[in-house]
């Protein structure tokens, strides 16, 4: 059983402490922690855990309970300092995306967990999914060849809201930060390869009523001849797409058609098919996980430290991802192809 303190208690912070930890059976939550008392008083008011295991600050959350390990749900910008205050209190931590504000701050936390042997893992939830899964074991086959070419497409319908910049209306970069992260992730995660550039450019419709814009579409190019083309949209007013987006990647022999993460994170709608020269289509087949999304990476977590090896998604792998991410920003902003520095291998 691993014991976990819980930072941050927000509506999904406590979605976290009521739905995806009891979904895995080795978790066990033993309190939980906010600066803010009227986000304790929910947690209270939730039964989630007893009152007198509900604290204001880690320190003293840590001073009266013997964990194991911190889960990090605050806000991004309080990312780094709660994920050092765990590590240097020598706990193991699984962080929310995206890691932190820059690649600078992670780097420097991932060198901190390494320097005191302890696990840190960012929560890459759309990694856990039937979908991705078989999707990276067509990729281990090479039954089609090389990867030539991938198109992404992102599309949701986020209208104003009648009480103004709310919620992700009012997010830094909603879209390449908080949403694009997870389609870069899941790039990397299923060819294995990291972005050597990125061509950006993002929008914000006067009418959408967001503080940065929700939505775009970026050349980005990796290694060995590989271009993706992304496109993603907060406010597109047509057919939506899945959370993973639809994924059509092009091989010397074929087309392989995927998506991935229904809405309420259900995986039923997880699919995925092959098209030849034909367009004959085959289905692929998908495997059976017994925990996915949220519930996935935590019980990833858990079985690292369990098994004393690196979380797929640990700290220092996920470097790339957020790398990519803030290259996206970057060239968004400056409106000119940006280089993604080479950062996830460093030691």
């Amino acid at each position: 059983m691993t014991r976990i303190v819980q930072v941050g208690m927000g509506s999904w912070g406590r979605d976290w402490a009521t739905r995806v930890v009891p979904a895995v059976p080795r978790a066990q939550l033993e309190g939980c922690v906010d600066a803010r008392p009227t986000a304790l008083a929910e947690v209270k008011k939730l039964g989630v855990v007893d009152e007198d295991r509900c604290f204001t600050s880690l320190d003293a959350a840590l001073n009266r309970l013997a964990v194991a390990a911190v889960l990090v749900t605050t806000d991004l910008p309080s990312h780094i300092s709660v994920v050092k205050a765990a590590l240097q209190a020598g706990k193991h931590v699984l962080v929310e995306k995206p890691f932190a504000p820059s690649v600078l701050e992670a780097r420097e936390a991932v060198d901190l967990a390494d320097r005191l042997g302890l696990t840190l893992m960012v929560s890459q939830n759309y990694r856990f999914f039937p979908a991705v899964r078989a999707v990276q074991q067509f990729m281990a086959e090479a039954e089609l060849g090389k990867l030539l070419h991938i198109d992404i497409d992102f599309r949701r319908h986020s209208p104003p809201s009648p009480k103004g910049r709310t919620g992700h209306r009012n997010w830094d970069q909603p879209l390449l930060l908080d949403m694009s992260i997870h389609h870069f992730d899941l790039l990397r995660a299923i060819t294995g390869s990291e972005a050597t550039s990125v061509y950006c450019r993002a929008q914000n419709p006067a009418w959408a009523g967001f503080k940065d814009p929700p939505e775009g579409s970026a050349i980005i190019d990796f290694g060995d001849d590989l271009t993706v083309n992304y496109r993603g949209s907060w406010v597109h007013p047509g057919h939506k797409t899945l959370w993973a987006g639809e994924w059509r990647m092009e091989f010397e022999k074929g087309e392989l058609w995927w998506t991935s993460r229904g809405d309420f994170y259900s995986p039923a709608e997880d699919e995925a098919w092959v098209y030849d020269h034909n367009a004959k289509r085959s289905s692929v087949a998908l495997p059976h996980l017994e925990r996915t999304d949220r519930a996935g990476a935590l019980d990833a977590f858990v079985s690292a430290l369990s098994e004393g090896l690196q979380p797929e998604s640990s700290g220092r792998e996920n470097l790339g991802s957020l790398a990519l991410a803030y290259a996206a920003v970057d060239s968004s902003l400056k409106r000119e192809a940006v280089a993604v520095p080479p950062v996830a291998a460093d030691r």
